[in-house]
């Protein structure tokens, strides 16, 4: 198969590092002899009444998008396997009309950028349908399998450590137990690492249910500590994954609504914590909701890194013709070694945080 022409396209959530990876790709396929067409608003974009909505890139228009955050060619979270024909209608089966114009726009395939919903749910589902396939994993989450590493992952995790220890100051000033809620559906890497490097003195998770009453007795023995003496902080920062829940407790959400994967809008474990603390313990608590500013601005040193990387690996697929793959990093970023995967793993469990292996005794997610 001689690859010509592909199409590039950015689904779930924006994350930095996406913009240095489509700049790799275009560059890398430039270099292959290959044209690049950038999809707008990820799946969405190759149903009816959008897919003549497309840029072609060329060398030009990505020379500065490595510096950019988020993604250039937008992004959604449309499901073409339950998407309504329009606003209202129940969910339909509308892949046919993508694998239709992927064919009307000539392209010999489709380098889709996202992660668990948009590589595992349709890429995965589309190239079994015959749609050839290359995925680049993204998510500030960090949890897709058959990888170490998403796109994302870095930035969210500095600004979320930024954040933390601003909330440092107010929090010592006036005694206060301050709660910062992160990302993390499902699993706990953002937390628990923001967590750790900003000093909190709580980390609570997905994977590990919490007790209040733990949690209370945790903060007693951190504000003892500084009455006992003064030079001890008389403060506590507890760092919370928007999915952790309490033991026989549901998760936390905004609505009840569905998206297209199923999934509820979650947020709001923070604000229930510190109400919690403030009514049940002496300690005044203050929660503090990150949102999607976490993933905002511009990529960071790593992020930029590895988007290259993953976009100049995906290039070099392309024109193998190695469809029905996601480029792989195993490693630490950015000296990791990359690889490719079977498209196959990016549906499989997701990865969560290994709770025993960084077991610690001093951070409330440890064994209960």
């Amino acid at each position: 198969m001689v690859v010509k022409r592909i199409g590039v396209l950015t689904g779930g959530g924006d994350a930095p590092g996406l913009n240095p990876a489509i700049k790799a790709l275009e560059e890398k396929c430039a270099d292959l002899g290959i044209r690049v067409t950038g999809i707008y608003d990820g799946w969405l974009g190759l149903l009816d009444g959008y897919a003549d909505q497309t840029i072609e890139l060329d060398p030009v228009i990505v020379r500065k998008w490595d510096r950019d955050g988020g993604t250039n060619i937008g992004a959604s979270r449309t499901n073409p396997f339950k998407a309504p024909l329009k606003e209202g209608d129940p969910p339909t089966d509308r892949s046919a009309e993508v694998l239709r114009n992927v064919e009307k726009l000539r392209l010999d395939g489709i380098v889709a950028m996202g992660g668990e919903d948009t590589l595992g749910a349709v890429g995965y589902k589309l190239s079994q349908k015959g749609l050839p396939v290359i995925g680049v994993p993204k998510t500030i989450d960090n949890d897709l399998p058959g990888t170490d590493y998403t796109l994302g992952f870095d930035t969210a995790l500095t600004n979320s450590m930024e954040v933390i220890e601003r909330a440092r100051t107010p929090a010592g000033s006036h005694h206060w137990v301050q709660v910062i809620e992160v990302m993390g559906r499902h699993t706990g890497h953002l937390a628990f690492w923001a967590g750790v490097a900003g000093g909190a003195q709580q980390i609570l998770i997905p994977e590990v249910p919490f007790r209040y009453q733990r949690v209370y007795e945790l903060l007693n023995e951190q504000m003892e500590r500084g009455k006992q003496d003064r030079r001890n902080p008389r403060y506590a920062i507890a760092v919370v994954a928007e999915g952790a829940t309490a033991v026989d407790e549901a998760v936390v959400t905004v609505d009840t609504k569905l998206d297209a994967f199923g999934h509820a809008r979650l947020g709001g474990i923070s604000t229930l914590l510190a109400e919690r603390i403030r009514r049940e313990t002496p300690y005044d608590a203050r929660a503090m909701q990150l949102g999607h500013a976490q993933r905002g601005g511009t990529p960071s040193a790593v992020d930029r890194i590895m988007g290259r990387l993953f976009g100049a690996c995906a290039g070099e697929a392309v024109a193998k013709g190695e469809f029905g793959k996601m480029v792989s990093a195993r490693g630490v970023a950015p000296t990791c070694k990359l690889s490719l995967v079977d498209l196959k793993e990016a549906a499989g469990k997701l990865r969560t945080l290994d709770v025993d292996r960084f077991y610690d005794p001093h951070c409330y997610f440890a064994k209960l």
